[in-house]
């Protein structure tokens, strides 16, 4: 009995302390969890700002309000995908720079932003009875369209009939209040950045009905694989018929990132097509015999003008007009100066505005003002000899997506002005150069909006523009 009573104690001793230890344990990560899901989510939020934002956009509850988790929601799916990325989509490997606590906390604090997620009010700025002061200018902003899924692009034709796109694969015009969808499209591969994306008119849209549209083609015979494309067909009432792709960039590859996409056609009627590098930046964008990375210069059937600067280039693909492009998702002509503009997201860091002039090359990845999303080096040169500089570049990134030069006497104060869409900050951003494209100045407009997808002087002088979450389109308005 004398053994038994030590014995009896040292196994209530050790069970006390077995019992203090997991209780500790357990508090510790209940605390862990619980600071990221309440109000204490420092070190996970700067996580997220630090490897998301860039992508998925400033604001967490943006970024989790969505229909679909393409890899899954469960906390050990996030995990896996923070931590070993999808190489295919873009996604980096954050294992390599952030340990699996910190993962989980990171993926922690997008789960507590799912479970109190409430509708985003992008709209703070948005309201009709607003007026925005700018340059003078006094302004407010007019609902054109709502219950839109991403709207990547907007045109309109003389006559006022507005067309717009959802990268789902649908393409919907108005008039008078009238909203119809229009049919004779191609089939999209609608996965990661995938779908529809541009649509432009013909110059000469009222007599000849020639609408153009960009798209992610599926390869036809491995819809694994995928590419950006160039239809063009007649629009007929709502319906495009002898429609044909009269452009598809070659190779297809297996991402679905980094399509490009944007349209314009210049003074002469020559289409511009910016294609980006699909994610291979050390395959593509310096290679001149094949078609990513670049901007194309082609007649509008397709063919391709024979004073194109690598036209007798051995080897090198014909249509091509400049080179060395990361994501062109923004590509703007001025009339007036015949002039071509583009801009385009760089990595973490580095997107850019480049004036676009014939045969140059701009440089990615040989130089570059930003970083990878991983917070490693990509190069150490922002200069080289025979690589064009941007006019304008954003550390951080902005996200920019969407572009255009005001020419409209509507906003006197705005002409000869670019106007950028921010994916990650959620604004209308303005730059303004001088006649030699020197930068002066820029400003943030319309905060909070939404993310900037698309940006279009239209036929009436108004401008326009698409955001998403919530998708809607909006035009700025002089009051």
């Amino acid at each position: 009995m004398k053994k038994v009573i030590p014995t009896f104690i040292a196994v209530i001793l050790l069970l006390g302390v077995s019992f203090t230890w997991s209780t500790c344990t357990m508090n510790t990560f209940n605390k862990t969890k619980a600071s990221v899901l309440q109000e204490d989510r420092g070190d996970a939020e700067k996580y997220y700002s630090n490897y998301c934002a860039s992508c998925h956009g400033k604001q967490v509850k943006a970024f989790v309000d969505r229909e679909k988790w393409v890899y899954g929601s469960t906390r050990s799916e996030m995990f896996d995908v923070v931590k070993h990325g999808v190489e295919a989509d873009g996604m980096p490997a954050y294992g390599e720079v952030l340990s699996d606590m910190q993962v989980y906390e990171l993926v922690d604090y997008i789960l507590a932003a799912i479970e109190d997620k409430k509708s985003a009010d992008f709209n703070s700025g948005a309201n009709e009875d607003v007026v925005f002061v700018s340059e003078g200018m006094r302004l407010r902003l007019e609902l054109v369209a709502d219950n839109i899924t991403s709207p990547w692009a907007i045109t309109q034709s003389q006559e006022g009939r507005l067309f717009y796109t959802e990268t789902s694969g649908k393409l919907f015009s108005k008039k008078d209040s009238v909203i119809q969808e229009i049919t004779g499209l191609p089939s999209v591969k609608y996965k990661g950045q995938g779908g529809l994306m541009d649509v432009i008119l013909h110059p000469d849209f009222e007599n000849n009905h020639l609408i153009y549209l960009s798209y992610s083609k599926p390869k036809p015979d491995d819809d694994g694989l995928a590419t950006t494309a160039i239809f063009s067909g007649r629009l007929e009432n709502n319906a495009i018929t002898d429609g044909k792709d009269i452009f598809i960039a070659e190779p297809y590859l297996s991402t679905n990132l980094h399509y490009g996409s944007r349209m314009i056609f210049d003074n002469d009627g020559y289409l511009f097509v910016s294609i980006g590098e699909r994610g291979r930046r050390d395959d593509n964008p310096q290679y001149l015999g094949n078609d990513l990375g670049k901007i194309h210069r082609l007649n509008d059937d397709g063919s391709v003008p024979v004073d194109n600067p690598f036209y007798n280039t051995p080897d090198a693909r014909k249509s091509i007009y400049s080179y060395g492009h990361r994501n062109p998702q923004g590509l703007c002509y001025n009339p007036a100066r015949n002039k071509i503009y583009d801009n385009e997201h760089g990595p973490k860091g580095g997107d850019e505005v480049n004036l676009i002039e014939p045969g140059n090359n701009y440089g990615w990845p040989v130089i570059t003002y930003g970083i990878n999303y991983i917070g490693t080096s990509i190069t150490d040169l922002t200069h080289q000899e025979g690589m064009a500089q941007p006019i304008r570049y954003w550390v951080p990134s902005i996200a920019t997506c969407g572009m255009d030069i005001v020419t409209s006497d509507k906003y006197p104060a705005w002409k000869g002005n670019i106007l950028s869409g921010s994916l990650k900050f959620n604004y209308l951003h303005r730059d303004v150069f001088d006649e030699n494209d020197v930068w002066l100045k820029e400003e943030k407009l319309f905060p909070e909006i939404g993310r900037m997808r698309s940006i279009e002087q239209c036929a009436d002088g108004y401008i326009y523009f698409g955001v998403e979450a919530p998708g809607k389109i909006f035009r700025i308005v002089p009051v």
